[in-house]
């Protein structure tokens, strides 16, 4: 481990309440092995609660029923999204072995009983019924990640995805996806303005 750990906001028990002794475990156990197995660079550390936990948790109160989680690594955002909310179900989908070992390490130490890890890239997943809302982070630009995650998710439902400060140029340059994938009511949502230090860029979809 290098670098200084960030000092956990106190913001971090509102947004969690009482599930955030489960927040700072599995903050803990990134800050201890993050680094060392590829999850987090070594420059995360003194921003980890802020840019990373914070960062996916203030979008807990968006989804509900069954969603998917798409290239979830190191369980951002969906380990800490099943942390906020249990009375969701979250299926998180991972290629790369490495991270499927943390993750299925993350849930039996945390006892996520509302968390289902599956090791495939997103276009080999079937699922027929179709997920609620499908979540990404960090994953690739709208045009990549749309054709990704728009087949997963059921007539009605919504795409969820977590953005950086240029998702109105992903827009722009994603409107033939947009269009193919039949998405509508595209907009972006800012969350945690005056919560957060930084606030999260959301980009919502309805799916039809």
């Amino acid at each position: 481990m290098t670098g200084t750990v960030e000092t956990e906001p106190t913001v971090a028990e509102r947004l969690f309440g009482e599930r955030i002794e489960l927040a700072r475990e599995f903050t803990a156990a990134l800050v201890d092995q993050g680094e060392q197995r590829g999850l987090i660079g070594p420059l995360e550390l003194p921003r980890l609660w802020t840019r990373h936990i914070l960062n996916s948790a203030i979008a807990a109160p968006l989804f509900s029923g069954r969603v998917a989680d798409i290239g979830s690594g190191a369980g951002l955002p969906g380990i800490v999204l099943a942390i906020a909310r249990p009375d969701v179900e979250f299926t998180l989908i991972e290629p790369m072995e490495r991270r499927v070992v943390w993750l299925d390490e993350q849930v039996s130490a945390l006892g996520l009983t509302n968390v289902e890890v599956v090791r495939a890239r997103a276009e080999e997943v079937p699922q027929p019924q179709g997920f609620d809302a499908v979540t990404a982070r960090a994953v690739s630009a709208l045009r990549t990640l749309i054709p990704l995650t728009a087949p997963l998710v059921r007539d009605g439902g919504e795409l969820v995805l977590l953005k950086g400060m240029n998702v109105g140029n992903e827009i722009d340059a994603a409107q033939k996806q947009i269009k193919k994938f039949r998405l509508s009511d595209v907009r972006v949502e800012v969350l945690g303005e005056g919560v957060l230090p930084e606030t999260t860029r959301v980009l919502r979809a309805r799916v039809r």
